[in-house]
């Protein structure tokens, strides 16, 4: 699909071990993905383009949130810090997803 080539990247970065972080990341950036090709077709509304993420990838992201927040709490950071990463890594992602969305659906 042409238009998740720019999060494959981001997936390619992702650890491919064992890891919970990894495979959270993998799960909920597919998920992602897999939302944007519909979304364009059905000629979706950003609001609405962001209600179908939360509802479809919903799950994703909270699996992904709390294997972010044992690894960065299993590292020594505090909850308010592991959270914050958490919040941070899944705004990129949601944020480079919704991008993706914008420019495609210009086209």
């Amino acid at each position: 699909m042409f238009v998740t080539a720019p999060l494959m990247l981001l997936l390619a970065a992702a650890p491919q071990s064992g890891d919970a972080v990894g495979n959270g990341r993998k799960a909920y950036s597919e998920c992602l993905s897999k939302q944007v090709q519909p979304a364009i077709d059905k000629k979706l509304t950003l609001s609405d383009f962001q209600a179908t993420l939360k509802e479809q990838c919903g799950a994703k992201e909270a699996a992904f949130r709390a294997a972010i927040v044992a690894d960065d709490k299993s590292s020594g950071m505090t909850e308010k810090a592991a959270q914050s990463d958490a919040d941070d890594q899944i705004s990129e992602y949601r944020d480079k997803i919704l991008g993706e969305f914008e420019d495609y659906s210009k086209s």
